[in-house]
């Protein structure tokens, strides 16, 4: 296993090539995926791999390089460190890595899919999606894990794909089951992906997304109280959001 650190490529974000060829296209690069972002940083997955770049775009940096597939990047709280899922050794587990590039850390050892989701408030623990305890495929559940001493505790949601805690930590966003989308386009089925809010204090939950809408709406996230989300119940996909009242397509 081999990490590329504190590399620097002078060129710009999205339009970076071939770090390998000895002329870069600066016009046509595609395919970048996965975007998070920082105070100061965007991580993205380019070529199976991990890489930062500020937010305007420059100082584009690869931060692992490695013949296992990268995913699903988030940043902590401080964005000094980022939680990634990996497929080394032949499994897919938890990672974190230093924003500025080092040498990953593993976090999980279970056979199953370690699917990285977020940080929590304090940046101590990576919540993350696994089906490790579930006896379908169907379905997966929300776990933790402890940076420190690798501790792995289940949250009391009985399943969840998508997930992510509010800034103050005291509601998680989730989709119960996964992308269905991904198969087919403009499913409208029974196991169409809605989003809910979970209250870890109390257990309870409220449906954000009601089944009429007959749409597929996942992969929720928290911008200053409200919950923004990609739904196609127009057609095409789009992003929204919830204020606790309504949604309404973003202009």
């Amino acid at each position: 296993m081999k990490f590329l650190k504190n590399s620097s490529v002078l060129i710009f974000f999205f339009i970076f090539g071939n770090t390998f060829s000895q002329t870069i296209n600066t016009k046509n690069t595609r395919l970048l995926s996965q975007p998070a972002i920082s105070q100061s940083k965007i991580a993205f997955i380019y070529a199976e791999d991990l890489w930062t770049a500020n937010l305007d775009g420059s100082h584009p940096q690869r931060i692992t390089i490695d013949e296992g597939v990268e995913s699903n990047p988030v940043f902590s709280p401080d964005g000094k460190t980022i939680a990634f899922s990996a497929e080394y050794d032949g499994n897919q587990d938890v990672f974190t890595v230093p924003a500025e590039g080092g040498i990953p850390k593993r976090l999980t050892w279970h056979p199953y899919p370690d699917m990285v989701r977020d940080f929590t408030v304090d940046g101590k623990k990576v919540l993350f999606a696994s089906q490790r305890d579930i006896f379908t495929n169907r379905y997966a559940r929300l776990f933790e894990v402890d940076m420190e001493n690798g501790n792995v505790e289940p949250l009391k949601i009985p399943n969840a794909f998508w997930a992510k805690y509010n800034t103050t930590g005291d509601r998680i966003a989730y989709t119960p089951i996964s992308d269905r989308f991904t198969q087919w386009k403009n499913y409208r089925g029974g196991t169409a992906t809605r989003i809910w809010i979970y209250n870890p204090d109390n257990y309870e939950v409220e449906e954000i997304s009601k089944p009429e809408t007959g749409s597929n709406d996942s992969q929720p996230i928290w911008l200053n109280g409200k919950v923004y989300f990609k739904s196609d119940r127009d057609g095409e996909f789009n992003l929204l959001s919830y204020t606790f009242s309504d949604c309404f397509i973003l202009s």
